[in-house]
């Protein structure tokens, strides 16, 4: 009976923390950070606007406007996934729940500034490749709102409903829907627009990620128990009582190792879309990285030439290129590789090399030839990248090692964040989590599993979450903290035998298999009606 009461008073106690305000010390902190972040940032800005000389108002208009839905995405984000992450020691009593707000959001600031960039890079290399190299036209800013307003709206509407769905899920369904609908509308095949082999395998990480929480998490659970005697591991906790030094300990490392990877791995998802943005309305600043030194360029000028003579031998004796950018972009946009397709490669790389050595340093680059300098290398880019996974043609093991170093002085030179974009994309998702992290709290804390969460559930469903979202990190693969932390809690309480809500689980399930197909029809129909608009 004792434990039936503990048991019962729990949530209410939970409740009763969660509703209290942050007080007025721990609100003029928060302000104090938001304006130093926000000044930070708006220097920034406003010293990359000057060096753009227009006589309109529309590019700081349009600007202005897609950074607000860029960011408005990450800040809709921290409702839904960072929240995740202090589930459990909200509901372990280990922390104060405001105060395990803040101190997750410190560490995801932390992931944020700290990431490599690999995920933000991997995110746009699925959207159409003729968009992307046309970001500053009208298609390409419909296609930033379109998928970004598609993921906001998805993402809203399921956080309203307490539901923690993928923010991962949407912006990836969000963007094959742009793909499809571009390409339907260019009244060509209805998937050429998309990467599907790239999606596939992001679309896997995400599809297998939910099973490996759910049943490491539950492993887990069942090896603490064989290993670790603790009786009050296993136990709900009593009243509002925090648990001992070291199992409260594990708990906050376990939220912290969340937090950093969450950030490091979801804030990257905003990143990509708005470096396209800064690209696409400063490319003088932000389409080359003027950070590359001479003697870097000195280096890729010299792998160019190494890099051209290579290909050399795998040129078609009878092949014949026109304009070898066309030929390129058409062999990234349809993945067929034809006799013309390495001549037009290796024609491309030896022009971006004469032209490098012309220009000396990147930052020396004319502003009338920075967007198709950029785009020619980013072509160059992808099309080595496409040809490696596809093995078509069979490289040399010398030419694969060369051919690597000569991908990454280009990604380099064009696969860069700003500091500054890494803090408003920080700073977004610190704001969302504040506003927005009770409902998600409460379903992960208490509607999922029948029983209320024991520290051994929380800290197994976290350990495991840190660890598949820090190894995804590591090979640039987009996961969903939502889905690896719900699934893990589901796991400890189906190994620990508590009982699953199946009218939550159903309601969750549901949401997962619903968030791709709604956000692809979403970011579609949008897409239309802003080219439209453009």
């Amino acid at each position: 009976m004792a434990t039936l009461a503990t048991t019962s008073t729990s949530p209410s106690a939970v409740h009763e923390k969660i509703a209290k305000g942050p007080g007025i010390t721990g609100t003029l902190i928060f302000v104090a950070v938001l304006v130093v972040g926000v000044g930070y940032i708006g220097w920034n800005l406003v010293r990359d606007l000057s060096e753009l000389r227009t006589g309109s108002a529309l590019p700081y208009l349009l600007l202005g406007i897609a950074l607000f839905v860029a960011l408005g995405f990450e800040f809709v984000n921290g409702f839904h996934d960072t929240a995740n992450a202090v589930a459990t020691v909200i509901y372990t009593h280990s922390l104060d729940p405001h105060i395990a707000v803040t101190w997750s959001g410190v560490f995801n600031f932390l992931g944020v500034v700290t990431s490599t960039g690999a995920v933000a890079f991997g995110i746009v290399s699925l959207l159409p490749v003729e968009l992307i190299l046309q970001v500053g036209s009208g298609a390409g800013f419909a296609m930033v709102f379109a998928l970004l307003v598609a993921a906001i709206l998805w993402n809203l509407g399921t956080w309203y409903f307490g539901l923690p769905a993928s923010s991962s899920h949407t912006l990836i369904g969000s963007i094959i829907g742009v793909g499809i609908a571009n390409q339907l509308m260019a009244a060509r095949t209805g998937t050429s627009g998309v990467d599907w082999v790239q999606a596939a395998n992001i679309g896997k990480s995400l599809l297998i990620s939910p099973m490996v929480g759910f049943i490491c998490a539950a492993l887990l659970l069942i090896l603490m128990k064989v290993l670790v005697k603790e009786k009050k591991l296993y136990e709900a906790p009593e009243g509002t009582k925090p648990p001992r030094f070291w199992i409260r300990g594990l708990l906050m490392l376990t939220c912290t190792g969340v937090s950093f990877f969450h950030g490091s791995n979801d804030g990257q998802k905003g990143m990509g879309l708005i470096m396209l943005i800064l690209i696409g309305t400063v490319p003088t600043t932000y389409a080359l990285n003027h950070a590359v030194t001479p003697r870097q360029t000195q280096d890729f000028i010299a792998v160019s030439q190494q890099t051209a003579e290579a290909l050399n031998k795998y040129v078609t004796p009878a092949a014949v290129v026109g304009d070898p950018r066309d030929d390129v972009t058409e062999y990234i946009r349809t993945k067929e590789f034809k006799p013309n397709t390495m001549l037009a490669m290796r024609t491309l790389i030896n022009d971006i090399g004469t032209e490098m050595a012309l220009f000396k340093e990147l930052a020396k680059v004319p502003n009338d030839k920075v967007r198709n300098f950029r785009n020619d290398m980013y072509l160059a880019s992808e099309a080595l990248r496409l040809m490696q996974k596809s093995g078509k043609p069979q490289f040399a093991a010398a030419d694969v090692a060369m051919l690597k170093n000569y991908k990454g002085h280009v990604d380099r030179a064009t696969r860069f964040i700003p500091l500054w974009v890494k803090v408003a994309v920080a700073i977004a998702l610190g704001l969302g989590t504040m506003v927005g992290w009770k409902r998600i709290v409460v379903t992960v804390g208490e509607k999922i599993g029948k029983n209320h969460l024991t520290y051994a559930q929380g800290a197994a469903a976290e350990i495991t979450a840190m660890a598949t979202i820090g190894a995804a990190d590591a090979f640039g693969l987009p996961v969903s903290t939502t889905h690896v932390l719900s699934s893990g809690v589901a796991g400890t309480m189906s190994a620990n035998h508590s009982g699953l809500q199946w009218g939550t689980v159903r309601n969750l399930l549901m949401a997962w298999v619903l968030t791709l197909p709604v956000a692809m029809m979403l970011s579609g129909f949008l897409f239309w009606a802003f080219r439209k608009i453009f």
